[in-house]
């Protein structure tokens, strides 16, 4: 089984995704919760990052890689 599936806890703030939703991050492969992912809507280039993976789906790319998050 797919590994974002199956992760237990989120990538950026170590809480446990039993029961909670789940979603990629916009700047690299990050598996979030949503409380993470409300954050990171905040960070400066989040809409460079939203834009990036957008065209890189329309392209066909579905596993892109992400601009990054430093």
């Amino acid at each position: 089984m797919d590994k974002f599936l199956t992760q237990e806890n989120c990538d950026r703030c170590g809480e446990s995704l039993d029961g909670k939703c789940r979603i990629m991050s916009m700047f690299n492969t990050d598996c979030i919760c949503l409380e993470c992912k409300e954050a990171e809507k905040e960070h400066p280039k989040y809409k460079e990052a939203r834009d990036a993976e957008h065209a890189e789906v329309k392209k066909g790319n579905y596993n892109y890689k992400g601009i990054g998050l430093n």
